[in-house]
């Protein structure tokens, strides 16, 4: 606690206010939580970033107490994973605000931050802690609901710089994670530019050192190394009314629209997620049809099978390459799943979730390990799966297993109308500049996209309303970017700040704790 004499205390925010006043203040605090959403595609606002948090920062820095900052802030959160997820709303209904109002708890933590280093009047150095440990418990409250069985890194914060060069360039060093840090602080740097004139020269520095570092890794940071060019292929059937026979028009669509490609010598053909929907050992007269279409087009396939397999129990999706003589290599199982979109985490007591929204009737099952894909020439394809791209970990680990190509196989056709088309194709820039590797987004409804390896989109976006073939000039990559080679530091630093900042106060609050006084010593009596 900051004494008097420092220009703040506690004590000189009033410690009620109307109840009306508590009302409002709620409501708006789930208003201002939500107003980052606007960031993120379909709008793509990525400069509003830069000030979205800084109407609910101004809110929770007046707060009167620690339990109302924490209210506001399990209220903002709450709006946040609303906003950033309300497409789903017409699969889960209610059940979405339900996970809504437990992950909101992960902000309040940050909101208690943001009161105790940028409310009242706040020394210089108080401001200048504040611009580092209030970024860090945003990110820690992002880095626990990245957890996959919480729904995944799904509208992190950095995310929404997708299109943004200098922000790639930071991406290429510490993931999306340093670009949602360099994010928050800007926010809060405006905040005490705005709301603090004491504290305005550590804002104007902080903003300042952000500016130097952005420029310095432009300038310093390794890029990727690019070695010739790849055609790759991109089908996108589009929309396939849904019917008992849905899955082989889509397959006939697919095959209709490869055939297109022959003459224009690509070397690799990407099907979207789905594409085939029947198991190709079970159904050998589709693994035939594959196989001519790879001739005809004088390239293999990459297919994505979704269908209950013919040996192994269960349904799969699953990644198979397929040349002119058949399936070839190895296949790649999905491994992390959508939650509620391919399994209901502990069904026996969520299950009736699949009673009010279109929650998986039966859980999918996982594959076990990352597969590496080779092709003609020695390109090496690292695929994923749908929602496997907004993990930074899973196309990490595929450019250390030598990966010179990413390929993610998507469909998104629930929410075809929706926002989530687009935010899911932005994540591909992202996965690109953290790895120095070209990223193919494959859809079979659109946004199908491709990024080169510095995050650059290469060609058009095929957008949702497109039915077609379009081949990509893409760049493989070698080399290795700061983010491969270390990892997630960035999350770890903000930890590690945290971690000091708890152990001070912990300490501090001991040394301020007034020694027990000693217990009187029992009166002596005399002996007879």
């Amino acid at each position: 606690m900051i004494s008097a004499r420092n220009g703040w205390s506690p004590r000189s925010i009033p410690r009620s206010f109307p109840r009306r006043s508590s009302g409002w203040r709620t409501a708006a605090a789930v208003g201002a939580g939500a107003l980052p959403a606007l960031a993120f595609p379909a709008p793509a606002l990525w400069w509003f970033a830069y000030v979205a948090l800084v109407p609910w920062m101004m809110l929770l820095r007046s707060a009167p107490t620690r339990r109302r900052a924490a209210l506001e802030g399990w209220s903002g959160g709450a709006g946040f994973i609303v906003a950033v997820h309300h497409w789903l709303l017409p699969s889960l209904h209610v059940f979405l605000v339900l996970i809504a109002v437990l992950l909101g708890v992960l902000w309040i933590p940050w909101a208690l931050l943001v009161r105790e280093f940028l409310g009242g009047r706040p020394t210089a150095g108080r401001a200048a802690a504040g611009l580092v440990l209030v970024p860090a418990g945003w990110l820690l409250s992002e880095l626990v609901r990245s957890w996959q069985g919480l729904g995944g890194p799904w509208g992190l914060l950095g995310a929404s710089q997708w299109q943004v060069p200098p922000a790639l360039r930071l991406a290429s060093v510490g993931g999306v994670w340093l670009v949602s840090l360099l994010v928050v602080a800007v926010n809060c740097a405006v905040v005490l530019l705005v709301a603090v004139p004491g504290a305005r020269i550590p804002a104007v520095v902080g903003l300042a050192g952000f500016a130097v570092l952005t420029g310095a890794v432009w300038m310093w940071a390794p890029r990727p190394e690019v070695s010739g060019r790849l055609r790759v292929a991109v089908v996108q059937p589009g929309l396939i009314p849904d019917g008992p026979d849905s899955a082989e028009r889509r397959f006939a669509a697919g095959e209709r629209l490869t055939r297109t490609l022959v003459g224009q010598r690509p070397d690799l053909v990407v099907w979207g997620e789905s594409s085939v929907g029947a198991d190709l050992t079970a159904r050998p007269d589709l693994a035939r049809r594959l196989a001519a279409l790879s001739a005809q087009v004088g390239a293999p396939l990459l297919v994505n099978v979704d269908a209950r397999g013919a040996v192994r129990p269960g349904i799969y999706k699953s990644s198979v390459l397929v040349g002119p003589e058949g399936p070839t290599g190895p296949v790649y199982d999905k491994m992390r799943l959508v939650p509620f979109g391919e399994y209901v985490p502990a069904r026996s007591l969520l299950g009736w979730a699949t009673s009010v929204g279109r929650a998986a009737g039966e859980d999918r099952m996982r594959g076990r390990a990352p597969v590496i894909m080779h092709l003609p020439g020695g390109v090496r394809v690292g695929p994923l799966v749908c929602f496997e791209s907004a993990f930074p970990d899973m196309s990490r680990r595929l450019t250390l297993d030598g990966a010179s190509l990413l390929v993610a196989q998507s469909s998104t056709s629930t929410f075809q109308h929706s926002w989530a088309p687009a935010q899911h194709a932005s994540l591909a820039a992202l996965r690109a500049a953290e790895d120095g590797r070209p990223m193919v987004h494959a859809t079979l409804t659109g946004v199908s996209v491709v990024h080169g390896p510095s995050g650059e989109r290469i060609g058009p976006a095929l957008p949702t309303s497109a039915s077609t073939a379009h081949v990509y000039e893409v760049p493989p990559a070698t080399g290795t970017t700061l983010y491969v080679r270390f990892g997630d530091w960035a999350v770890y630093a903000a930890v590690a700040a945290l971690a000091a900042y708890c152990a001070a106060r912990i300490a501090l609050t001991l040394r301020r704790r007034p020694a027990p006084e000693p217990s009187p010593r029992p009166a002596r009596t005399a002996r007879g």
